[in-house]
Formats: structure tokens, sequence, C-alpha cells
């Protein structure tokens, strides 16, 4: 059986008495899609960052691509690709210039692997434009197409999308599964609930913390202490208060127009309507379709 391309027991880093990552544990398979889920100051980016070598762990270990990231760390930086959040290009420089550059940092100087790159990200006629003309979601296709140059064998992406409209988010999600395909393995930081489903796997982090780490699926599943319901009630509110304290509710938000609703198993959709409604008429209750936000919530307590 393969080795697992990243492999963590008990990685932790220390900012003095801040912990930012504390002890996760966690493997990731080649041709994965791994979704790293959680939200800002979580300790996601600090994960990655370890990761790459750019920073010392404080206690663990991990390697990745077998080797050690304390010890191998230009090893590391020479077969993975790394897209940070914020998108490292030049603006003044022409797309091609952009890709030049970082070609060359990896020894890459054949004009027609670089054709065949831009290509691959959809940019081939792109390559005079500067880069400060470009909308955002093709400056992100550009860092993509950086981060890939040299053919990593795994590549870190650190929340590649923020700041891009959903389009273009999709878009994006498509050409990472592309990636995949090819050979590539995918480990994406995001604060984004929704964009987690796309990864065939995703771990929970907060506060330094890794909660769980499994398929969407399984996680809704098995880590979500009850079942979902969405109720629409006259009064958003006061349903909101009675729901609160009714009997086998564990959680209850608002979503939108409707109230989103983690109640036990045993839980009936009428008794749900009874509470919401309190003798007034108009309460729907429905069975929910839970979501990577229902499991987070639940697991973050």
């Amino acid at each position: 059986m393969p080795e697992p391309v990243i492999v963590t027991e008990g990685l932790t880093k220390r900012f003095g008495d801040f912990t930012a990552v504390d002890a996760v544990t966690f493997a990731v398979e080649a041709r994965e899609v791994v979704g790293y889920l959680g939200p800002n100051g979580s300790g996601k980016t600090t994960t990655i960052r370890m990761l790459l070598g750019l920073l010392r762990s404080s206690a663990g270990r991990a390697e990745v691509l077998g080797y050690d990231i304390d010890r191998e760390t230009e090893a590391i930086r020479q077969r993975v690709g790394y897209m940070s959040q914020k998108f490292a290009l030049y603006d003044d420089l022409t797309v091609w210039e952009n890709l030049t550059f970082y070609a060359g940092v990896y020894g890459v100087m054949e004009t027609g692997h670089l054709t065949d790159t831009l290509a691959r990200v959809g940019m081939g006629d792109l390559h005079r434009e500067r880069v400060a003309d470009l909308p955002v979601g093709w400056r992100q296709r550009l860092a993509l197409a950086t981060a890939i140059v040299h053919n990593p064998r795994l590549l870190f992406l650190d929340e590649p999308t923020s700041g891009v409209d959903p389009l273009a988010r999709r878009a994006f999600w498509d050409l990472i599964y592309e990636l995949v395909e090819s050979g590539i393995t995918a480990f994406v930081t995001t604060h984004f609930m929704d964009e987690a489903e796309y990864c065939q796997r995703v771990g929970i982090m907060r506060a330094g913390r890794l909660l769980a780490m499994d398929a969407p699926s399984a996680l809704k599943r098995e880590a979500l202490p009850g079942r979902a319901w969405d109720v629409r009630p006259a009064d958003l509110l006061a349903a909101l208060a009675a729901l609160e304290a009714a009997p086998g509710v564990q959680r209850v938000g608002l979503a939108g127009d409707h109230l989103r609703v983690i109640a036990a198993a045993d839980v009936e959709g009428a008794a749900l309507a009874k509470a919401a409604g309190d003798g007034r008429a108009g309460v729907e209750v429905t069975p929910a379709e839970p979501s990577l936000e229902d499991v987070f919530l639940a697991l973050a307590g």
C-alpha cells in the first residue's frame, strides 16, 4: 500500500504561552482532496506553514512526501506547490513574466512547458495581460499556475477562494479536481462551510485543535448528535426562545427566514411545531439535510 503523502503525529506549534496548533494527528493519502475547515485563527495556516517547513514545530512530528518537516525542508519545498491566501503576484508584470519568474525559482525554463501550464488553468490567451488589470478570478488562476509550474506531487492551497465570487469559486474547484485526476494531491484550507462539501475528506479545526476528520457524509452521520429540522414559525424570535427551552432540542439558530434546529433522534416534528407555535397557528416543520456548519457547531460546542 502506498505511503501517505502527509503524516502528522501530535503536531504542535506554540508562540510563547499561546498554542496555535495543539497536538494535531492525521494522514493524507495520494490523490485525495482534503479540506481543512475552520474559522480564521483556528490554526489552519500555521499547520500548512509547518508542513512546508516555513515554521519549526514545537512538539510532535510530521512527514511530507516522506521527508521530515523540520530536518528536510528544502526537499519538501522542491516537491510541493503552495498557493497562499494573498496571491503572491507582481502587479506590474504580465501574466507570462510572473509565471516565468516563479518557474525560474524551480529551474523550469522550457517555454513549451510554461505555455502548457497557462493552458492548464485556462489562461493561454492572457499571457500578455498585466496582472494589475486582471479580475480577481483570473489572478487566482495565475497564482495556481505559479504553484504547479514545477509539476508538484502535492499542492497546498491556503484559503485560495477568499474574495472570489461564487462562480469563480466553483470554476476553481473544477480546476482542483482536474489536477487531482492528473495525479496531484490537494490539501485545501477554507472557512467556507459549503466549499468544504467539495472535498473527499474534511478536517474541522477550532482553537488549534483538530476536532474531527472524515468524509463530509460520515461527519454528518456520526458527529451530529441528533436530527436536523427546518422550522418556519410566524414569530421567529418567540419560537427561537421557546425551542431553546424545549426538551430534546440541542441547538437552535436563525437560518435566514427560518430556524435550524438540531434535536435528539427521538424528538418528532410535531413536538417541535407545538413548542415553536405555543398555541399559534402557522408553524411549518420539515426534516433537513444536515450541513457541515451543523457539524462544526455541534463539535465546537
